[in-house]
């Protein structure tokens, strides 16, 4: 018993950490700027002050990485949870992907087919969660809200930029 609490402790460390660690490297993208070229661009009125998206995208990591766990600890042998991993780390990627493509290429319209593109993923990926583990789903209903409003937002600064 002793193994296996160590074992999902170890599990839950190495799922929450590896969204961590994918944030916290597009984060490099985002910080220089911030400050910089993003200052530059036109926002709508309900756009957040720029320091809600640091803590927010690190809750929405942590869950994720939960969620994730979740399914994990059921067995890697299923091929339901084989199916969600994959799709979970290609989700990540494309999380990943919209902060170099927006931020460090500088592109509020290739961003917003990134996000596009992450939205359908996140959908899917709650599709494929609800059969390895259905809290993982309720565990990604936030970020799926806050990605549609990261969409919104997304969208109405290349309206509002063009």
């Amino acid at each position: 018993m002793k193994n296996r609490n160590l074992y999902l402790f170890l599990l839950l460390i190495l799922a929450i950490s590896l969204p961590l660690i994918v944030g916290f490297i597009g984060s490099f993208f985002t910080i220089t700027q911030i400050t910089g070229w993003y200052l530059t661009l036109q926002k709508p009125w309900f756009s957040p002050p720029n320091w809600v998206f640091a803590p927010a995208w690190t809750i929405f990591y942590i869950m994720m990485g939960v969620a994730w766990w979740f399914a994990l600890k059921t067995g890697f042998h299923k091929p339901a949870v084989r199916r969600v991993t994959l799709w979970f780390l290609i989700q990540l990627g494309v999380n990943f992907l919209w902060s170099v493509v927006f931020f460090g290429m500088q592109s509020p319209i290739g961003g917003l087919v990134v996000i596009l593109v992450l939205l359908f993923l996140i959908l899917l990926n709650m599709h494929y969660f609800r059969f390895a583990s259905p809290w993982s789903v309720y565990l990604l209903i936030p970020y799926l809200c806050w990605t549609s409003f990261a969409t919104l937002l997304n969208a109405m600064i290349v309206i509002l930029n063009m």
